[in-house]
């Protein structure tokens, strides 16, 4: 297990960070809204001139209004599956799998969330799955209420097809494929910025809130859990190396605050 994290203020920031990325569900929302102080935020730090890069479990289609209405470079939905790339005022979708293998992979999707459905009593598929082009999600926390053990077996089930498997403060969500958020965050820095985030790590920021953050945590030497992630604290294998005082949204707020701070002329 990693060491307990750092309160968010002992921080040092370098000068020359590069940007943030950031959790959608629970790190910026609330039960599904984003909330008013972590909007506020992603405005300060746009307009600071520090992009801001969104990775989430969400689906495609739930993300593409956000894509267009929040200030973000881009939003990665499906845990590295799709981008969403703000240009201008218009955005972009690209796909990290090629068309012949996600229109491939979308029958053993289906076969999957089928036998989920059949062998796991009280599963159901998230509400926004008609959204999904390359992944499954299971609601275990959002309109369902899972117990753990009922979490542990749908994840063990995914996995005994060959799925990758990530739990999120409120869905399973399962695919095929080797992308996850670590994976998006590379292909976001190349395709955005024409650089190599590996050789500049220490430059950015990551927050996340839930057990699917924890490569995410265990990558970026800046990495902060909002407050809430200690909600799951008996399932985390890998902290991150700060947490903030707030929960979700004010969290967020807290670190923008002091990426603002360190931006700004004295």
């Amino acid at each position: 297990m990693s060491a307990a994290p750092r309160p968010w203020a002992d921080a040092a920031l370098p000068g020359d960070l590069a940007g943030l990325f950031t959790d959608i569900d629970d790190t910026l929302t609330r039960d599904g809204a984003i909330e008013p102080s972590a909007l506020s935020a992603l405005h300060a730090l746009h307009a600071a001139g520090v992009p801001v890069v969104a990775i989430t479990g969400r689906p495609l289609g739930w993300s593409e209004p956000f894509a267009r209405l929040w200030s973000v470079a881009a939003i990665v939905p499906e845990n590295g599956a799709v981008a969403l790339i703000r240009q201008r005022e218009s955005v972009v979708t690209e796909y990290a799998q090629d068309d012949a293998t996600r229109a491939r992979h979308a029958l053993r999707l289906q076969a999957v969330a089928a036998r989920v459905l059949r062998e796991v009593p009280g599963a159901s598929l998230a509400r926004d799955s008609a959204g999904r082009v390359t992944d499954i999600a299971i609601d275990h926390h959002e309109f369902a209420h899972l117990d753990q053990a009922t979490v542990e077996r749908v994840v063990a089930l995914m996995r005994e097809e060959g799925m990758t498997a990530t739990v999120s403060s409120i869905h399973i969500n399962g695919w095929f494929g080797d992308h996850d958020k670590l994976s998006g965050a590379r292909w976001m820095v190349r395709r955005l910025f024409g650089r190599d985030l590996d050789a500049e790590r220490e430059r950015w920021i990551y927050v996340g809130d839930s057990t699917n953050d924890q490569v995410m945590f265990g990558f970026f030497p800046l990495s902060v859990g909002v407050a809430n992630l200690r909600d799951f604290a008996a399932q985390l294998h890998t902290w991150p190396a700060f947490i903030t005082q707030g929960v979700r949204g004010a969290g967020f707020a807290e670190v923008a605050q002091r990426v603002i701070d360190a931006c700004t002329p004295r």
